[in-house]
């Protein structure tokens, strides 16, 4: 069976919090929640991490390489800063997607860099939880691609 790393980073654990007007009323647990029934019926395994810290969002991406087929990560404010992930990814040579519940391109001009998406396979923002649900059906897509 096909298994997906699914990566949240800093501060998602503070959905439905922090700024509502943004990344809306869902909770972490609640999009959790929604990937499952979603990969169940795709025949899919997930795997959730949450992380605030960068280090640990590296060694979860290195260690995949013999555990998973794909990853959908958000990769929150490491996004725009953050090297170390971005070069995680690209060594581990399994196919990623990124996803932004809010639409990073509409916000302050810092949001406009994503240093990830040059080494995802594609890049899913500004949909609230739709974001997450399309990135994990295009990860399977790449999977089944294989």
């Amino acid at each position: 069976m096909d298994k997906v790393l699914v990566i949240h980073g800093p501060n998602l654990d503070l959905l439905g919090k922090r700024q509502p007007e943004i990344y809306g009323k869902v909770t972490l647990e609640e999009i959790n929640k929604k990937l499952k029934a979603l990969a169940k019926g795709k025949n899919v395994v997930l795997e959730f991490m949450h992380s605030n810290h960068e280090g640990e969002i590296v060694e979860a991406i290195g260690k995949a390489k013999d555990k998973f087929q794909a990853i959908v990560i958000n990769p929150a404010a490491y996004t725009h800063t953050s090297v170390a992930i971005r070069d995680a990814i690209d060594a581990v040579d399994l196919p990623a997607v990124e996803v932004h519940l809010s639409n990073i391109y509409a916000r302050e001009e810092f949001r406009h860099t994503s240093l990830i998406a040059p080494v995802a396979k594609g890049q899913i923002c500004g949909f609230g939880v739709n974001s997450y649900l399309l990135g994990l059906e295009a990860a399977i897509g790449l999977i089944e691609g294989k």
